[in-house]
């Protein structure tokens, strides 16, 4: 049981993971007025960087649950 609860943890964090890269890179490209052209954050660069943290913190969050030891 043990096993498979580690298991489909591993793939909630991992699907989380990329959801955070998701929206980052969402805010990102609305930050640089790129895509997504409506809405608040359109052409503010302050969600440029909220958005990269954001996608380093998805990042972070895919390779530790992928490397963790079982």
């Amino acid at each position: 049981m043990q096993a498979l609860f580690n298991i489909v943890m591993r793939i909630i964090s991992s699907l989380l993971g990329l959801l955070m890269i998701a929206m980052g890179s969402v805010w990102v490209l609305q930050g640089l007025n790129i895509a997504f052209r409506v809405g608040f954050m359109v052409g503010d660069k302050r969600w440029v960087a909220w958005g990269a943290l954001l996608a380093l913190v998805g990042v972070a969050q895919v390779v530790w649950s992928n490397t963790r030891q079982a």
